[in-house]
């Protein structure tokens, strides 16, 4: 099957983490036989402009067309202003890429698009699926749905966006949820998959029985510039543990290939999570793959799988403090296992039934 995926966030050349669940869901269609082609609409900005978000690093002198890795990729420009206070502007500006887009595609033509994320790409992915008579799916992973769904400049579009493709996934239980509510029909959870590879796999650390007066290595597993991820309570907690009598190293991660994230996450004793908001995270589930124990808020999924002891209830770094202690008190390395539905098997066995009732 000929599959076009749009999105807004995609690894670029000079930014390789940047859109890595988008990248992860291409390779898995593509390492199950689909052909795949990438469409990652860009902002036009100036250099000085990445600084203010993380997924802007690279973005000014970004390359029309690359290669991420064996996938073919075409980055079409388009204006938006921050905050998008005239969306009319940036919907319309999209979608003039069009026929650059059928320039790059030459006589390609997909079978069925998949559009991850909602505003303002899903405008792009509507505009080419009735030009070229093909169903589409859009994918909500969290922001559109925490965030935009409420932003008076783009929360009408974005109820719009919502209601017009032929299904729509979102990739955790509270999304999809939304989602009943936003569109009412035609909507279903499929979750992102983890995607740690093999030599990276190791089974967990056998942890138990440490106690205050040792070094304790702690990953915050976010690029700490990123406002939602709460560096700052970070900070709190390893301060508390201090105070406490341990030796705390804290490691953050910023623009790292995922080789060096998975490395990091190996050598550390506890990764650590404290973000406001969450659809996975998927970092949670990698760490595990790792071998390394996870404690966090109870934010987007971790509830479902994680043990309750290394959850807290509360953005307290004193209660996330007693709740590393009580992850360290307790030996991780008997029986546990991720479920099975986050498996590469699992996900994409939903998302092949999912496009052959769309394409079939």
């Amino acid at each position: 099957m000929r599959v076009l995926v749009t999105s807004l966030l995609f690894p670029i050349p000079t930014n390789v983490s940047r859109g890595t669940f988008v990248s992860d869901h291409v390779e898995l269609l593509k390492d199950n036989g689909h052909d795949v082609r990438v469409v990652n609409p860009l902002p036009r900005m100036f250099q000085y402009q990445e600084f203010s978000r993380s997924t802007h690093t690279g973005v000014a002198r970004a390359p029309k067309t690359f290669k991420h890795g064996e996938i073919k990729v075409f980055s079409p420009r388009f204006w938006g202003l921050p905050g998008h206070p005239l969306p009319i502007l940036t919907s319309t500006s999209i979608k003039r890429s069009i026929g650059k887009i059928e320039r790059w595609l030459e006589e390609w033509r997909p079978d069925v698009i998949i559009c991850h994320t909602l505003w303002p790409v899903a405008e792009l992915a509507n505009k080419l699926s009735k030009r070229w008579k093909v169903p589409w799916v859009a994918v909500v992973h969290g922001h559109d749905f925490d965030v935009g769904i409420n932003d008076k400049n783009i929360s009408k579009s974005i109820r719009k966006l919502a209601k017009l493709p032929n299904h729509l996934v979102t990739v955790s239980k509270r999304l999809d949820d939304i989602s009943s509510r936003v569109r009412g029909h035609d909507h279903s959870m499929i979750p992102c998959h983890s995607a740690v590879e093999a030599e990276w796999q190791k089974p967990m650390k056998s942890i138990g029985g440490r106690w205050r007066k040792d070094s304790l290595d702690i990953l915050f597993p976010s690029d700490p510039r990123r406002p939602e991820k709460n560096h700052l309570l970070a900070l709190q907690t390893g301060e508390e543990l201090e105070r406490r009598g341990w030796i705390i190293g804290m490691t953050t991660l910023r623009q790292q290939p995922r080789s060096i994230v998975w490395d990091r996450m190996l050598v550390a004793d506890l990764t650590l999570i404290t973000s406001k908001r969450e659809s996975g995270p998927l970092v949670a589930r990698e760490s595990i793959q790792c071998g390394t124990p996870v404690v966090s808020v109870d934010v987007g999924d971790v509830a479902e799988y994680l043990p309750e002891f290394c959850i807290s209830s509360s953005y307290d770094p004193i209660q996330l403090a007693d709740t590393c202690e009580a992850a360290l008190k307790n030996d991780w390395s008997e029986g546990f296992e991720l479920p099975d539905r986050f498996t590469p098997q699992k996900v994409v066995q939903q998302w092949e039934t999912l496009l052959e009732s769309l394409v079939g």
